[in-house]
């Protein structure tokens, strides 16, 4: 009986001892494993996170800000009373320090306020998809005016820029939004005979279906 009894506590130890064992060798695994995947993580979320299109156009102030004393003093000299410096810091609070999927027209609205200008009537000329066609046509031809022909459409032409809530970003959304609202502004401007250039050719059609 003694010795069944002492060969009885062994095994119970023995087993004891290797769930012991199971059991460390399992938290040890499951350490390493959230180990890796959270490395993971770090490495892999930059990559997901940036952006791969247009950034801030570099020096945005000054091309913004040269644009406008050209605009206004060399092409426009009857435009000489806008203030370009005001005109810059009303861009600037529209988007700086902003999340751009929360900015809204109306953060523009003091900018629209600031750049406008008289359109002539029968001078509009609004295109899709023939934007060096119908640049150099206005370029050869005063007798029209395009978006970029205006004030704020030759200072934001074919540049970007973008807020984020912690500093400027990356995003060119911004940009679009400020594109579409001028847009807006330039066929409510528009009066008169009203041109349009569109490319027949593309075969997904001069506009988009949205």
């Amino acid at each position: 009986m003694p010795l069944q009894q002492g060969s009885a506590r062994m095994r119970q130890r023995t087993v004891l001892l290797v769930g012991i064992v199971v059991l460390l060798a399992a938290l040890v695994l499951a350490v390493v494993l959230a180990s890796l995947l959270t490395h993971g993580r770090q490495e892999v979320s930059p990559k997901m996170l940036k952006w791969k299109d247009r950034g801030t156009t570099k020096n945005l102030q000054e091309v913004i800000l040269g644009r406008c004393y050209n605009y206004i003093t060399a092409q426009h000299p009857e435009l000489g009373d806008k203030d370009c410096l005001k005109i810059w810091e009303s861009l600037k609070d529209a988007f700086i320090y902003k999340n751009p999927c929360n900015i809204t027209p109306e953060d523009y609205q003091p900018l629209m306020e600031l750049a406008s200008h008289p359109i002539p009537c029968n001078k509009s000329l609004f295109w899709s998809k023939t934007g060096d066609l119908v640049h150099r046509y206005t370029k050869s031809n005063q007798n029209f005016l395009t978006l970029e022909d205006t004030l704020l459409g030759y200072m934001a032409d074919r540049i970007s820029w973008c807020g984020d809530p912690s500093a400027p970003g990356n995003l060119h959304l911004n940009t679009i939004l400020c594109t579409l609202f001028s847009s807006e502004l330039f066929a409510e401007a528009a009066c008169g005979v009203v041109q349009v250039m569109l490319n027949g050719s593309v075969e997904a059609g001069a506009f988009r279906s949205s």
